[in-house]
């Protein structure tokens, strides 16, 4: 090869000539690790005087700009300056190769749900935990799990871990975490904390031991502490306190999963968005196979419906807080959004209905339906009663979350007979699932559940009941 083939970026380390005309050549050579030391000493040592004679022979071709005085400054020494970038690459280990232990926190009763689904996503070491499921994963699996995951309430990457006796211990475990990898004094700060049989006599106290330590960190490092802000912050961090242990996380989501960004008409009874996917999960529903809501409110299950049928990550159109962290890749991200983007069905053939005796509940699922960049014929809502409503299809689900409680008084009883008997006469072959917090419903339905989940929606302990409606199964 030529010197005008050779590439640029190659470097040659040529051979010294010996200078010392009594050397023994007999000498004994080293071997080993110390000649291993003593050949990378070398090798470096010929990369730095390489750099500088491509640095020297760039010098001395730069012409002087046109106008101005050529300056000599061969006498001058050459500093080799690295980039900042580069400097904090070196600093900082790259996150893409870097395995890290993932809690992924989800509704009571949802565990094993989530943890299928985890398992689908291609997290093979996922395993159920109290209220979530852990794994490990590297950074973009982390990305992912907020992309594609229905079912989590959010992604908390565990930083620290260690036995806590006292508070004092919680303000030494925050202040030894390399906090400045992930975000600095610049931003915002928020700190939550939860335990299960702690000992401590104070989580508030707690809290601000670990916000302490956190910022005690940021100050040495950075000159200055971060500012706090509990509503919309650049970092969250959580801090986890058992019987004998605390444990610090980093929040990568942000804002709650369950807040899809398409859902500000809520309703009167409310259910959040993951436990509307949950709640499909475990009904088992066939996304091929039609849908009904006879109490729909404000449509989230229906929504959650359509977009699991369409293929929809349920983070696609919406922040997260890794977003604002050190060293985010933009590029990294934005690829892995339009790979969901592209597996997106243009269509859906699957009917769903969904129907509630409110006018306003409707117009709230319609405004809804809009907001989820869902077509208008996506779902059809209709204002109607669940007590005479017939079945759009021959086989489906009926999956709802009705009013229950205090919002149906004395009348719940006759009104489940009556919603009993239209399901006994007319939706034979159907799969009927209802969550309620009213544990008698079954006997108010004269029905036998097949299957029961016990469920929270927010506070209240629910069941999920599971019915199949089979011809000529039930006594009219």
């Amino acid at each position: 090869m030529t010197d005008s083939n050779r590439p640029r970026n190659t470097l040659t380390l040529k051979k010294k000539p010996a200078t010392d005309a009594g050397r023994d050549d007999t000498a004994r050579k080293r071997s080993g690790g110390r000649a291993r030391k003593v050949a990378q000493a070398e090798r470096e040592r010929g990369k730095y005087d390489a750099l500088q004679r491509q640095a020297s022979e760039a010098t001395a071709r730069r012409k002087p700009h046109p106008g101005s005085q050529a300056l000599d400054r061969s006498d001058e020494p050459l500093v080799l300056r690295v980039p900042a970038q580069q400097r904090r690459a070196e600093r900082q280990p790259r996150r893409a190769a870097e395995i890290f232990t993932v809690f992924a926190p989800c509704p009571h009763g949802l565990e094993a749900a989530l943890c299928a689904e985890l398992e689908a996503l291609g997290f093979e070491d996922a395993r159920t935990d109290r209220a979530g499921c852990r794994l490990t994963t590297n950074w973009s699996g982390i990305q992912r799990i907020n992309l594609y995951s229905r079912l989590a309430t959010r992604v908390l990457v565990q930083v620290a871990h260690a036995l806590v006796h006292t508070e004092e211990d919680i303000l030494e475990l925050a202040r030894n975490t390399p906090w400045e990898r992930w975000f600095g004094a610049e931003q915002t700060l928020r700190v939550d904390t939860s335990a299960i049989r702690s000992p401590m006599k104070s989580l508030q106290y707690c809290n601000l031991r670990a916000k302490d330590g956190i910022c005690d960190r940021l100050r040495e490092r950075e000159g200055e502490r971060p500012d706090i802000d509990t509503i919309r912050p650049d970092a969250r961090v959580h801090l986890f306190l058992d019987d004998k242990s605390a444990t610090l996380y980093l929040d990568t989501s942000g804002e709650s999963l369950f807040k899809r960004g398409w859902r500000l008409d809520k309703g009167e009874a409310p259910i959040r968005e993951n436990l509307a996917a949950g709640i499909l999960a475990l009904a088992e529903w066939d996304p091929e196979q039609a849908l009904l809501d006879p109490f729909c409110g404000s449509g989230t299950i229906l929504i959650e419906a359509a977009w699991i049928a369409l293929g929809v990550p349920p983070g696609i159109w919406r922040p997260f807080a890794f977003e604002r962290l050190r060293n985010h890749d933009p590029r990294h991200w934005r690829d892995l959004k339009t790979e969901a983007r592209e597996h997106i069905r243009p269509r859906l053939e699957t009917p769903l209905i969904g129907v509630d005796l409110d006018d306003a509940a409707i117009e709230s699922a319609r405004s809804n339906l809009e907001r989820a960049h869902l077509a208008p014929e996506t779902i059809h809502f209709e204002v109607g009663d669940a007590r005479h409503v017939k079945p759009p299809a021959p086989t489906g689900w009926l999956v709802t979350n009705p009013p229950y409680g205090e919002r149906l008084g004395d009348n719940d009883k006759e009104m489940w007979s009556e919603v009993a008997t239209n399901l006994k006469q007319n939706f034979s072959d159907w799969h009927v699932h209802i969550i309620t917090s009213d544990l008698d419903l079954p006997q108010h339905m004269r029905l036998k559940p097949r299957r029961r989940h016990p469920l929270h929606n927010g506070a209240l302990e629910c069941r999920l009941f599971g019915f199949e409606m089979v011809k000529a199964g039930y006594r009219r």
